[in-house]
């Protein structure tokens, strides 16, 4: 991927649902353990895929962190790109998904849809009223940031590690 890629990092979820916030959640742990390069976007993009069109448009790499509820056995780490994005949206997985599966149809019908787009999500199950998301889920935070990390270096992109205060 060249080095002026645009990429745009979408965690999505609703941090008042428990499990529902990992997409959230893992992207506020990129940001505090990585400094992004020039080019590199993340954002908590909650539940407002709409209003993020603007940003999704021509993007050279869409990443979505997210809950899924893809019958999967709960906690399993899930990575799905290219064509198999798409797919994936047809089906409702989480609240917030036909959102995002109209941003990306209008982007589509607009000639703007992302290069290629990659989704990094983690099975679910408990999507009730709560603050904490279940321990088991949210301790794939760290390799859903980790599966990131790894993906971006498949691509030429490098993220720079923050150094730890003393």
């Amino acid at each position: 991927m060249a080095k002026s890629a645009r990429v745009l990092i979408l965690g999505i979820g609703n941090t008042l649902l428990t499990d529902e916030a990992v997409g959230v959640r893992a992207v506020e742990a990129l940001l505090d353990a990585y400094d992004l390069p020039s080019g590199v976007q993340a954002v908590d993009a909650g539940t407002s895929s709409m209003d993020m069109l603007d940003a999704i448009a021509d993007v050279d790499l869409l990443v979505v962190l997210d809950a899924l509820k893809a019958g999967k056995p709960l906690g399993t780490l899930v990575r799905l790109s290219g064509d198999e994005v798409p797919v994936f949206f047809r089906k409702k997985l989480s609240p917030h998904q036909v959102g995002l599966s109209d941003v990306l149809a209008s982007l589509e019908f607009a000639g703007c849809r992302p290069k290629d787009m990659v989704v990094i999500g983690v099975e679910a199950e408990n999507f009730g009223l709560g603050l904490e998301m279940t321990p088991a889920i949210a301790a794939r935070v760290p390799e859903m940031v980790a599966l990131l990390a790894g993906e971006l270096a498949s691509r030429g992109i490098g993220l720079l590690q923050k150094r730890k205060a003393a």
